[in-house]
């Protein structure tokens, strides 16, 4: 099990969020989707990253290097290594967790967040 030693505070208190999302959903586990929307929150909550930047398909495709090429891919690339207000999460979240949270960004933004 993990503890708050192998952690930052923000990430600790991500996972922590997430924790209490899932419990107040009645799932059973945490998913990548608790993780990331508890992210979010930290930054601000909703689906914006910053002001300007938000998590739509379009934003995506501005923002993100990489994009057309393999929208997954560039996502995973982000949350691995971070930029500007958003952290990286390389080391700290799994391969696995960080392409599960590149697959539901790209679900939800090409939903428009619906």
């Amino acid at each position: 099990h993990p503890t708050a030693e192998l952690f930052t505070e923000k990430a600790w208190g991500a996972i922590v969020s997430a924790q209490q999302l899932a419990q107040q959903k009645r799932q059973q586990q945490m998913e990548s989707e608790h993780l990331f929307a508890a992210l979010l929150a930290q930054l601000g909550g909703g689906n914006v990253v910053n002001a300007e930047r938000t998590l739509k398909q379009d934003a995506l495709e501005a923002y993100l290097a990489n994009y057309s090429s393999g929208h997954e891919a560039a996502i995973a690339y982000q949350v691995t290594n971070g930029k500007n207000a958003m952290p990286a999460f390389g080391g700290k979240l799994s391969e696995g967790d960080i392409a599960d949270v590149a697959a539901y960004v790209e679900e939800m933004a090409s939903k428009g967040w619906a």
